[in-house]
Parts: structure tokens; C-alpha cells; sequence
């Protein structure tokens, strides 16, 4: 009964900690301003099951993305298996499933090879990081926490896949002793590789299987508090991102309400415009002036560093680096979140997202080729963010590079960007 009031109690306490930081999550996220994407639900449900459920995106790079999906599906299906043991820790029970029978075997069976397939994964993925040092996974914007963060998690996913085995191995070891409710139940076919290197002592082997048990049940829950605080949120985050994704081309930049309204007014005297919110801002400034979608991405970065490894300006040298932009919009994001949470509101810090965190040499570096949207595996949309900062800097600060300012005047004046007069245009079709 100790045992069970104990486990009621963390498994409670992990639940109402882990909600209580999803909802700071959400709140900062509707700090953002408002993007209807609540159109064309079928097309998001497929995009959000092919995407998001079915890795697709991953597969343009083979090798990780087999990687991957052994840890993804191991992280899914192993973790039905929470549910019984979340029912034994509430009631005192021992495998509550094991009247399944066959089925029960075949699914631990199951669970047992997807972390075997976990196990390895990791060690390889933690291989490549620290060891062979893929230079996307080793840029230095990886550098201190991120690079630890990806770290921490591989190794407790090792460490939780290693007492999942130990566990059963122990389990089944007592399984054959006849000890005490340890009845024969469950298919071991990876853990049954242990039983020659563990104790003959029942007592030590119950005490490395209840150990076990409760170490990968505790491991659970407070991954499942980590989460808030990692660039694993993207587990839980990567479907509604999905989701609410840019189903328009690419290439197709958004217009401002404001500004359009205008045109169609100076087009059709007619025309009335809704009345104008008079706090608006031009472009973006900071998190706040952003959408919520944009802001959603920025939560759901897997920091993977795909885009910026496909970045033209990034490849040539430039300071740009997509995964950079979403990082500095989620840290930003998070000191505005914890700044209305302790003082009530918004109250001026004399920051912003851009300078501060994002430099205008990174915003013109950008040639908004949509590289970094097409490989993101999960749908972010770095480029939205460029776009909403350069639109600032031009629209409220009119401060931009001298060759952007160049081509401003040659579209007023000439109506294109080159400097060339309009009856100029066509002499070189002209023969010389």
C-alpha cells in the first residue's frame, strides 16, 4: 500500500507539473498575433499523418532517418506498455495485461526488439554527435546547453531502454524460479540473453526487477518533465505543427492587411476599409508581433539543423543559419513569457527579438529561396520570421542595405528594379 500511495503521488505530481508548464507553453504562444488556419481540414489531416506520423520528410536523408524511426516507433509502441504499468502501480498488480495470452507474448516480444532498436540508435546517434561530429550537429550555435540537451536525452533514452531489458530479463528469471506472483507470462526474446549474467538469489533478483521497474517508470515521468525545457518537445509539438502548416506554394509571400487595403482604396474610391488597428506594427519587431504559427515553430524546432546544412547563404559563408532564427525566437519568447509571468503584463525590458537576438546581417543574408522550409522535417518556416523582421526594418525604421534602397527607387521611378528607363527596356532585343 506504501508503494502504491507513493507511485499515486508522483505520477500525479508529474502530471500537474507537466501540465502546469503546457500551459506556459500555450500562453506564450497566443502571445502571437492571429493566423486563421482553419481551412482545408482534410488536406491538413494528410499532410499531418504523412508528415508528422509518417516521418516523410525525414527520408531525404536515408541513414538518420532509419535511425530516427527505430527511436520514433520505439518511443510510441513501448510506451503502450505505461499503461500497465501505470495500473500495477495504482493497484498493486503484476503484468494486469497478461490475460491476453498469445497477445500479451507478442507484444512484449515486440516491445523488446523496438528497444533493442532504440538502445542502438542512440548509441550511434550519440556517436555521430560527439564522436564523428557531423558538422550540422556540431555548429556553434550547438555549442553549451543544446549540444548537452541532445546529449541528456540520448543517454536516458539509453538508460530507460537498458531497465526496460533488465527488468524483463529479472522478471523472467523469477518467472522460471516459481517465485511469488511472478507467473509465466510474456515473450523475452532479446532479454532472455541476460538471464546467464544475473544473480541466482531470488531476494536480489526481485530487488533489480522492483528497481528496475520503478527506475523506468520515474525515468518516464520525468523525461515527460523535461520536455518543456528541451528541443524534444517537438515529440508532442510536431503534430499540431504539422497541422496548422503553409498549404499555399512556397514562394507565395503573404501580404500585409493593412497595406492592401490601402491599394484597394486609392483603386476604388469606393471601397471602405475596416478600421485599422492603430497598435499594429508594420512587420515584426518582436515575438509579440509575430503569429502564433511562427511561434509555434519556433517551439517545435528540432534544432535537426537541416535547414541550415541546405542554406545557400549558410553554405557560402554568410552569418545566416535558419536553426539560429528559430533557437534566438524561442529563447526570446520564453524571456517575454517569464516577464509577463512575473510581473503580471509585458513590462519593457529594452529588448527585442531583432538586434538583440537576430542581427540584421543574418535578415539580408537570407535570398528567401524556401531552401530551409522544403527540408525541415517537421514544417517550420523560418523564412515567415525573416520576412516579418525585414518588413520592420524597412516599413518602420527605413533602414536597409544601400542595393535594396537602390532597387526601391528604380521601382518607383522606372517600375522595375533595374535603373534603366521603361523605352529603354527592350534595346537589347535590338541587334548591334
Amino acid at each position: 500500500m506504501i508503494g502504491q500511495l507513493i507511485f499515486a503521488v508522483c505520477f500525479l505530481g508529474a502530471l500537474f507539473f507537466f501540465g502546469k508548464n503546457a500551459r506556459q507553453i500555450y500562453s506564450n504562444i497566443k502571445l502571437g498575433r492571429d493566423l486563421d488556419r482553419s481551412d482545408r481540414a482534410s488536406e491538413r489531416w494528410k499532410t499531418m499523418f504523412l508528415v508528422a506520423l509518417g516521418q516523410k520528410k525525414m527520408f531525404k536523408r536515408i541513414i538518420p532517418a532509419i535511425l530516427h524511426l527505430f527511436v520514433y516507433l520505439g518511443f510510441v509502441i513501448i510506451n503502450i506498455e505505461m499503461l500497465e504499468i501505470i495500473i500495477d502501480g495504482l493497484f498493486g498488480t503484476h503484468r494486469v495485461f497478461s490475460f491476453l495470452g498469445s497477445f500479451y507474448n507478442f507484444l512484449i516480444g515486440s516491445f523488446e526488439w523496438l528497444a533493442l532498436g532504440v538502445l542502438l540508435s542512440c548509441v550511434v546517434f550519440l556517436i555521430r554527435r560527439n564522436i564523428v561530429k557531423v558538422n550540422r550537429l556540431n555548429s556553434k550555435e550547438l555549442n553549451n546547453w543544446p549540444k548537452t540537451d541532445a546529449n541528456i536525452i540520448l543517454v536516458t533514452e539509453i538508460l530507460l531502454m537498458s531497465a526496460f531489458l533488465l527488468m524483463n530479463a529479472t522478471d523472467l528469471k523469477l518467472q522460471l524460479y516459481g517465485f511469488e506472483h511472478f507467473n509465466a507470462v510474456g515473450s523475452f526474446p532479446v532479454s532472455h540473453y541476460l538471464l546467464p549474467y544475473l544473480p541466482t538469489s531470488t531476494a536480489t533478483l526481485y530487488m533489480i526487477e522492483r528497481f528496475c521497474w520503478w527506475f523506468h517508470i520515474l525515468g518516464v515521468l520525468a523525461f515527460l518533465n523535461y520536455l518543456p525545457y528541451s528541443k524534444h518537445l517537438h515529440i508532442v509539438l510536431a503534430f499540431p505543427n504539422t497541422y496548422f502548416s503553409n498549404l499555399d506554394a512556397k514562394g507565395k509571400l503573404s501580404n500585409m492587411t493593412a497595406v492592401t487595403n490601402e491599394v484597394k482604396a486609392m483603386l476604388d474610391p469606393s471601397f471602405t476599409p475596416p478600421s485599422a488597428d492603430v497598435t499594429a506594427r508594420f512587420g515584426a519587431k518582436d515575438v509579440q508581433d509575430l503569429t502564433w504559427k511562427s511561434l509555434l515553430d519556433a517551439y517545435t524546432c528540432t534544432e535537426c539543423g537541416r535547414c541550415t546544412s541546405s542554406c545557400p547563404a549558410n553554405i557560402t559563408g554568410k552569418l545566416l543559419s535558419p536553426r539560429k532564427i528559430m533557437m534566438d525566437t524561442r529563447d526570446r519568447l520564453t524571456e517575454v513569457g517569464n516577464n509577463i509571468k512575473t510581473n503580471g503584463s509585458f513590462v519593457e525590458d529594452g529588448k527585442s527579438l531583432i538586434d538583440n537576438y537576430i542581427s540584421r546581417e543574418e535578415l539580408w543574408a537570407c535570398t528567401s529561396c524556401n531552401a530551409c522550409v522544403e527540408q525541415c522535417p517537421v514544417n517550420i518556416n523560418p523564412l515567415d520570421i525573416i520576412i516579418e523582421l525585414r518588413r520592420f526594418a524597412v516599413m518602420e525604421e527605413s533602414q536597409a542595405p544601400a542595393s535594396i534602397n537602390n532597387m526601391f527607387g528604380n521601382i518607383e521611378n522606372n517600375g522595375a528594379p533595374w535603373k534603366y528607363a521603361q523605352m529603354d527596356r527592350a534595346n537589347w532585343t535590338q541587334q548591334q
